[in-house]
């Protein structure tokens, strides 16, 4: 981690309908005289899960994946923050320790607003505590849906619908490419199994004409038939 030679304009990230969009001009302002921003290569770490956060981060540029370590030490992936969303502020609202850890993937720029300004923002502005509040419940949402997939569908089934949701979270560009590059290891660490399952049925989805690989990049051939697998409603 180091200290950006430029702070990123909040401006800049408003424009991606951030939480941040309902704030008047003063209270941006404010916002961009209190917050830091550091610069963060993959594989660095942004918090430990146990420890205090002492304020938000906000993702002006790159991805953070967000995941809780199991008792042999891996990782599951919760979910995945990219430019324009918000991470930590859970910890900072609940006065509490964070309950997972948040790993840089791809290089990114994150700026730190400090624990108090975002407690006075959510006070003093009720639009934006009521983004936050709908931020908070889409979350919960999604770890419940989880732990349903987890309980009720099959490997092959995860692995079609996370693809899926990379999909739907960082788009895919003219080839059909997805846009966010992750190890082996990531990806069954999303879908909740060995990494060795996962190269067998990348494999399999590959030979289906569902998918073509080329190192970590991933194409989707066939949406459609992904679909169907993951069992999507």
């Amino acid at each position: 981690m180091k200290k950006t030679k430029t702070i990123p304009s909040c401006k800049d990230c408003i424009k991606n309908n951030t939480v941040f969009k309902s704030l008047h001009q003063n209270d941006l302002d404010i916002l961009g005289f209190e917050k830091s921003c550091n610069f963060y290569k993959r594989g660095d770490t942004v918090y430990h899960e146990g420890n205090r956060v002492g304020g938000v981060y906000c993702v002006s540029e790159g991805i953070i994946k967000i995941f809780k370590t199991g008792i042999d030490g891996k990782e599951q992936i919760i979910r995945f923050a990219k430019k324009g969303d918000i991470i930590g502020f859970r910890s900072v609202l609940s006065n509490d320790t964070a309950c997972t850890t948040s790993k840089v993937i791809e290089d990114a720029t994150l700026c730190f607003i400090p624990a108090e300004s975002f407690i006075n923002l959510v006070k003093e502005n009720g639009d934006f505590s009521m983004k936050i509040m709908k931020l908070s419940c889409k979350e919960l949402g999604e770890a419940n849906k989880f732990i349903i997939d987890i309980a009720q569908k099959n490997v092959r089934e995860r692995l079609a619908e996370v693809l899926l949701l990379l999909d739907d979270t960082f788009g895919t560009d003219n080839n059909k490419i997805l846009q966010i590059s992750l190890t082996r290891e990531e990806l069954a660490n999303i879908v909740g199994t060995a990494t060795e399952s996962v190269i067998r049925l990348l494999s399999e989805f590959k030979q289906d004409g569902l998918i073509k690989l080329n190192g970590r990049k991933i194409t989707l051939l066939d949406i459609n038939k992904l679909h169907k697998i993951s069992d999507i409603f």
